[in-house]
């Protein structure tokens, strides 16, 4: 099974085109969770428990795992193993790197941690992209085009208008022949955009992150998401994550998952 075809598997299964951000934030985790030796994979796993019947994905982000040192990366790893193997790990550490480097992390992410799809960040080339997935007909990545950040517009040009690095990406990497799935990181935050990077990737999948805590459309999201073999991996972190601080964190979290889902769900009828 490819990694499109295991996404469409657990959009269809869980009825669902949310991903949630597993990122562990010390200074966010509920009240008494730092009494614990390692906070970190007990909070994943009952974020985990209580959600995995909602998302189609779920999304680690590295860098909250290293700021908790090795035993950050251990918690990581046991994290990855412990998602159940029928929903997508996409892990978002956004490397980009040269050729051998590249290879190197993919040996690791892939072939040692089973990941699924990771996000790359393109600016070295088509080097950051082929010895990832040029091999690994069953995994992907999700190249940065358009990033949810409010600078992203320094470097990446006006993608409404066709023009500047994000529409270069979106352009060039459609030629790079790979055997794994080349899809896109394009933020939410910048809806207007979204109907542009479809008409340039027409057969990529979609990582569409800002409709949570950074207030991204999503609804422009929903509408311009989905490609012809599966819907969007749309994803929230903190919304959900940090629903409550309290004891009640896990239901809480699964409560937001609910609602999200529903949302989104409300306005996948509308679209079709």
């Amino acid at each position: 099974m490819n990694y499109l075809e295991k996404l469409k598997a657990a959009q269809e299964r869980n009825n669902s085109w949310l991903c949630i951000g597993l990122d562990p934030d010390p200074v966010r985790l509920r009240v008494d969770a730092t009494k614990w030796d390692e906070p970190v994979l007990p909070f994943n796993k009952a974020i985990i428990k209580a959600t995995a019947d909602l998302v189609c994905a779920y999304k680690p982000n590295l860098g909250f795992y290293l700021q908790w040192g090795a035993a950050g990366v251990i918690a990581l790893e046991r994290t990855i193993a412990y998602i159940p193997d029928h929903i997508p790990v996409i892990l978002d550490c956004k490397t980009g790197d040269i050729g051998h480097t590249q290879a190197a992390w993919a040996a690791g992410l892939f072939d040692e941690w089973g990941v699924d799809a990771i996000t790359v960040n393109p600016y070295v080339g088509a080097e950051a992209v082929l010895p990832m997935i040029k091999n690994r007909p069953d995994k992907a990545v999700y190249i940065l085009a358009r990033t949810s950040n409010p600078s992203a517009t320094q470097f990446q040009g006006d993608l409404r208008q066709g023009e500047g690095l994000s529409a270069a990406v979106l352009r060039q990497s459609q030629s790079w022949e790979t055997a794994g799935h080349k899809g896109y990181v394009v933020g939410a935050t910048y809806p207007q955009e979204l109907q542009m990077a479809r008409e340039l990737a027409p057969e990529a999948n979609f990582l569409i992150p800002g409709i949570g805590a950074q207030g991204g459309d999503l609804e422009t999201a929903v509408h311009y998401g989905p490609d012809a073999a599966a819907g969007p991996v749309i994803s929230a972190s903190r919304s959900i994550l940090y629903a409550s601080v309290k004891m009640d964190f896990a239901e809480a979290a699964r409560t937001a998952a609910q609602q999200t889902r529903a949302l989104i769900n409300q306005m996948r009828k509308q679209v079709i």
